[in-house]
């Protein structure tokens, strides 16, 4: 037979095909086994992953700690016991960390335990199984050696977003009766370059009604169409301060059925007076970028809101808004303002960026207005006030022997006045009205800042606040519109020159024995004036702790601020002191004060003080009250209202 024939049929193939069969049929069961097993750790694993991610959830979400009665560990517990998972038991253990966020040298999030803080919560969740199927072969083959058990862990991070904190200030609250209304009109009409003409009632209702933050800039999104994510482009879009007020219009009368009410109609007002003036609400209102959209729920005062607006208007139109006021036959006064740096009324922002550079570019940072005033004072009434009348004609006959020597007056020709021969005399008299009285008052209002934040719990948190309030300047005497608010091309000078009240000079008589004197030729030599010109008057960097417990004195972000009061007494105490010490001077020609009067001045002096206080406090009160009131300035008290959450939204996991 041949040898190849020796190898063909199917007998001879009958005992490889069995033996690789046996081989197969061994490696399935082992890959099954190894399959079975791997699955059994994987869903074990995957379980415990999600015992430990729901933990970690919840104990963020309830705003767990582990300072105060370790509420982070029991939120953590109890989750994991609903979810099926029992500690203490056999095999099984949970253990939480709390702490923060921290960035490695790869720009990646680590946790780091710290038990005073919870921005961040940790939970580990371990159970113990018995041993892979893989771990035994493993051993078989000359690897470690397995026991019985294996030990699974998962591990989850979740945590809140950052704290959020916001600032809102505003000035005392206004009740406008029908003199405020008509003032804060034609002032309103005046920063707008047009008219509005709004009763008590319709003021008033500004004051009274609140408007959301959130609603308002929801309705400008939609009224711009805006489609981005975010707020972003609303506060940093130039917008029509018309639209800005209809806007407002809208969320106050959602359905159109308000159109009479007092509130709407004074909108309406204004929103005519505006014209086409565009601002960025972000001068306004400052959202740090990205902040939850929860941050938004903020209520302003509609007034509030409003008169920033119309600040904004008029520090981008330039205008000089100009008024008449009417003190009671006191005085006549043209009062006029302008803008120099517009409020921010309210700002949301994260408290741990602001807290590392408190005046930096992740400030949470608030002011009041800073305005110029210059108030023109027709005076009718210093020559009705007797005292000062027999004050000037008793300073005629003290100054005589004075100025002799000064005005060059010759005493050889003064024997022989009576006898009808001329002679030079002095002559000193109070001017006739109106004498026109200026005073310029550069407010500085005041502003607040975040400088530090504490947040070991949602209700156990502090936000620490500098607050100023400033006085820039006080002038009175004789000033231009232009020294104030300059022109097109020329800058203000802030020039403020004496107001002559009493006029001395030399005149010519002839006057024989008792006939009455005939007097000629008055030569002008200078007179009495006054003048002030303060320096800067202020509380500087008041701090303030906004703090909790006490919820009420630091609420969540979305709820009304808790507003504290700074009063300022001084400041508005330094401005009556300014005019009890007005600057009584002699002055020449040249407009130099002529010194050497000594105590001659005295009896001048007291009277004329008395007489100007007597149109000056009204018309501080008027100033102080109406004007800068209704421009959101109070130099009395300003109001910081402030909000602060530890963990504004939703908790997520991080690692």
């Amino acid at each position: 037979m041949s040898p190849r024939m020796q190898f063909r049929g199917p007998a001879r193939q009958t005992g490889a095909i069995g033996l690789m069969a046996a081989v197969t049929l061994a490696l399935a069961l082992a890959f099954m086994l190894l399959v079975i097993d791997s699955g059994r750790l994987y869903l074990e694993k995957r379980n415990l992953q999600r015992i430990a991610d729901m933990a970690a959830l919840e104990a963020a979400t309830r705003g767990g700690d582990c300072s105060t009665g370790a509420t982070a560990t029991s939120y953590a517990t109890a989750s994991a016991q609903r979810n099926g998972f029992t500690v203490p038991s056999d095999g099984r253990a949970l253990a939480v960390s709390c702490g923060a966020l921290t960035l490695d040298a790869n720009s990646l999030r680590i946790f780091s335990v710290d038990p005073g803080k919870s921005e961040a919560i940790q939970v580990i969740a371990s159970h113990v199984v018995p041993q892979s199927f893989a771990g035994g072969i493993g051993a078989l083959f000359g690897g470690a050696p397995a026991g019985s058990t294996l030990n699974l862990k998962a591990t989850a991070v979740a945590a809140l977003p950052p704290p959020l904190a916001a600032l809102t200030i505003r000035s005392t609250v206004l009740t406008f009766d029908t003199s405020k209304a008509a003032i804060t009109s034609l002032l309103f009409g005046g920063l707008l370059g047009g008219n509005v003409t709004i009763n008590a009632a319709g003021w008033n209702g500004l004051v009274n009604s609140n408007i959301s933050l959130l609603s308002y800039l929801n309705r400008l999104k939609v009224d711009l169409g805006l489609t981005a994510v975010g707020y972003d482009q609303v506060l940093s879009n130039s917008i029509t301060v018309s639209q800005l007020i209809q806007a407002a219009i809208n969320v106050l009368d959602p359905n159109g059925t308000l159109a009479a009410s007092a509130t709407i109609v004074s909108l309406k007002a204004l929103k005519l007076a505006a014209g086409a003036t565009s601002v960025v609400l972000g001068d306004l209102l400052h959202v740090e970028s990205g902040s939850d959209i929860s941050a938004l729920a903020v209520n302003l005062k509609a007034f509030d809101l409003i008169e920033g607006v119309v600040q904004l208007a008029n520090k981008q139109n330039g205008l000089v808004a100009t008024l008449p006021i009417n003190l009671a036959g006191l005085a006549q006064i043209t009062a006029r303002v302008q803008v120099m740096q517009p409020p921010q009324l309210s700002a949301v922002g994260n408290p741990k960026k602001a807290a590392q550079a408190p005046l930096g570019p992740d400030r949470i940072y608030v002011r009041t207005a800073q305005v110029k005033t210059l108030l023109s004072i027709d005076l009718p009434v210093l020559d009705a006030i007797t005292p000062l009348v027999n004050a000037v004609l008793d300073l005629a006959t003290s100054l005589t022997d004075f100025l002799k020597d000064l005005l060059g007056l010759q005493l050889h020709k003064l024997l022989t006045c009576g006898l009808g021969a001329p002679c030079d005399t002095t002559e000193v008299k109070l001017l006739p009205p109106p004498i026109r009285l200026d005073v310029a008052l550069e407010a500085g209002g005041a502003w607040s800042y975040v400088t530090a934040y504490s947040c070991m719990s949602s209700t156990n948190k502090s936000l620490t606040t500098s607050t100023t309030t400033k006085l820039i300047g006080l002038k009175i005497g004789q000033i231009t519109p232009e020294d104030v608010f300059g022109s097109a091309t020329v800058p203000p000078t802030n020039i403020v020159n004496p107001l002559q009240v009493i006029y001395v000079g030399v005149q010519t008589c002839n006057r024989l024995l008792f006939l009455p004197a005939v007097c000629y030729n008055p030569r002008p030599s200078g007179g009495i004036g006054i003048h002030v010109n303060t320096a800067v008057a202020q509380n500087a960097n008041i701090p303030h702790v906004y703090s909790a417990p006490a919820a009420a004195n630091l609420p969540e972000i979305n709820q009304p601020p808790f507003f504290y009061a700074y009063t300022t007494n001084n400041i508005v105490n330094s401005l009556s002191t300014t005019v009890s010490d007005l600057g009584v001077n002699m002055y020449g020609l040249s407009g130099s004060i002529i010194g050497g009067l000594g105590s001659l001045l005295n009896d001048v002096t007291t009277a004329l003080v008395n007489a100007i206080n007597t149109v000056l406090s009204p018309l501080l009160d008027t100033l102080i009250n109406t004007l800068l009131a209704s421009l959101g300035i109070d130099l009395n008290k300003v109001e910081v209202g402030a909000n602060l959450s530890c963990h504004a939204g939703r908790a997520s996991l991080v690692i």
